[in-house]
């Protein structure tokens, strides 16, 4: 553990963070006692999942603001300070690149941790193209200019010959899912990704036209979409 650097913490999908977490990342956060966090309520239950080896009084807990340069306090004083987000990897999908590109620009070390991430292993078990791929983020939420987008992606991902990946918030997956099975030509090919790490994970690759002979619901269960035409 070196004083003084920035641990970027991925936290697990769901379920014990040391059924997923390697034993070097687990061990790197039990040495840490200053966190930026993105929600301090969720943040504490899996800094006590993990069983630190002190009391939770003595952490110190920030949640990630707009005032990056703030949270970089305990660096300056010279002690260690760890990232951690709702789930996956600080900064891919989630908050933190504020802060590693502060702690960078400032000289400290920025250390990134092994842990899972949604979108890499949606696409190591997608069998789509893994050398070209893009993360598209959210899409529009409204129907006209999301299936605009959506045929933007599916142009792209031809031309290109790249994978486009995107998520939704967990209540609004179904919809998305509609709306690729009336956007997308037959033949595109559709990853979608659910529960990933958990006991009910489901990877499935398919054409459009497979997919809409039948089509699931998802409904709540956070997902990770998969486009390659």
């Amino acid at each position: 553990m070196s004083s003084a650097a920035l641990y970027l913490i991925p936290t697990g999908l769901g379920g014990a963070p040391d059924e997923v977490l390697p034993p070097s990342t687990v061990q790197a956060v039990r040495a840490l006692r200053d966190f930026a966090v993105e929600n301090a309520k969720s943040a504490r239950a899996f800094l006590a999942a993990v069983r630190m080896p002190c009391a939770m009084r003595e952490l110190r807990i920030s949640e990630i603001g707009e005032d990056a340069d703030a949270l970089l306090a305990p660096l300056r004083a010279g002690r260690a300070l760890g990232v951690l987000t709702e789930a996956g990897c600080p900064g891919i999908a989630d908050p933190g690149q504020a802060l590693a590109a502060a702690a960078q620009a400032a000289g400290f070390r920025v250390v990134p941790l092994v842990g899972p991430s949604s979108l890499l292993l949606a696409l190591m078990a997608s069998g789509l193209e893994g050398q070209r791929f893009a993360f598209c983020g959210y899409l529009p939420r409204e129907r006209e200019p999301r299936a605009e987008r959506i045929r933007a992606l599916e142009r792209r991902s031809r031309e290109a010959r790249e994978t486009q990946i995107f998520i939704e918030t967990p209540y609004r997956s179904d919809a998305l899912l509609a709306a690729l099975l009336t956007a997308c030509a037959d033949d595109t090919r559709l990853c979608v990704a659910v529960d990933l790490t958990l006991a009910g994970e489901s990877i499935a690759t398919r054409t459009i036209r497979e997919w809409r002979r039948a089509s699931p619901t998802l409904g709540r269960r956070p997902a990770v979409f998969l486009l390659l035409a």
